[in-house]
């Protein structure tokens, strides 16, 4: 789990790619080279080299401490890390849901679902980095301790004393609740799309099944049709064999009974549709 971790003299942070020791002094990585986040961490390096050199302000007012320059330095390439994954998730989750809203596609859901799922695992990635900065700022004790470079010199420094790496803390923490502000936005569109997918298939898939009951009430018909010509044309003998009318008759008595059964059937299903409407 992420975390910023206080202690007497260091400041123990695991952020994303990040894995640091921050002293007084000096600043430790743990890097593994070739590891997925090697780019990462070599921005960060090049970050922290530009942010460690000992210099003045153009107001000759000394720069911060060297923990502090550290630790910005690596608030800054997680900030920067979360910013980048989010521009290409959401352009990619954005890209689907305006084809989706043309036509609805099982591939492109396919798609979605997967980005789905890859936004909320970016979501509580984000989540778990906020909290670990908030869990800092509400202890007054570790945001103190973290003056490691007065520690050195002997100085204590009183529990409410701690404004300036406070300001900065907050300044990160802002930034990553924009980004999963962001995030929960496009996630709720997410959903609302899903939803509205759900609803246009559940419409087609009762299309389909009202066609299949009109389908199965013509058959019904159809077969009793079939079922009052058949008695007559099995080989038996009666008195309707060599009756000029039988045929006539017949057929009009068959053909009657399709179209009271279908039309009785089909006055039924709307009924059944108008109650559940």
């Amino acid at each position: 789990m992420p975390a910023i971790l206080v202690r007497k003299h260091a400041i123990l942070v695991n952020l994303l790619h990040i894995r640091a020791l921050i002293e007084a002094d000096r600043i430790v990585l743990f890097d593994s080279i070739g590891a997925p986040a090697s780019y990462s961490q070599s921005l960060l390096v090049y970050e922290l080299q530009e942010r460690l050199r000992n210099s003045v302000g153009q107001s000759n007012e000394p720069s911060q401490p060297f923990e502090f320059r550290a630790l910005e330095a690596v608030l800054i390439s997680v900030v920067n890390s979360l910013q980048s994954d989010e521009e290409v998730l959401v352009n990619l989750v954005q890209n689907v849901l305006a084809y989706l809203e043309e036509s609805v596609d099982r591939s492109k859901l396919r798609e979605l679902l997967q980005y789905s799922k890859r936004l909320s695992r970016f979501e509580q990635k984000a989540l778990n980095i906020r909290d670990a900065i908030e869990e800092v700022l509400e202890q007054d004790e570790d945001l103190a301790a973290m003056y490691l470079t007065q520690k050195l010199r002997g100085r204590t420094r009183d529990t409410n004393e701690h404004e300036e790496v406070e300001l900065m803390m907050e300044t990160y923490l802002k930034q990553v609740e924009e980004i999963v502000n962001h995030v929960e936005s496009v996630s709720s569109h997410v959903r609302t799309t899903e939803d509205v997918v759900n609803i246009i298939l559940d419409s087609q898939r009762n299309s389909l099944l009202l066609l299949e009951i009109r389908l199965t009430i013509l058959t019904v018909g159809l077969s009793t049709g079939t079922f009052l010509s058949g008695l007559f044309g099995m080989n038996l003998v009666n008195t309707l064999e060599s009756h000029p009318d039988a045929f006539f008759a017949v057929s009009t008595i068959a053909f009657l009974a399709i179209v009271t059964l279908t039309l009785a059937g089909l006055r039924a299903m709307r009924k059944v549709l108008r109650k559940i409407n």
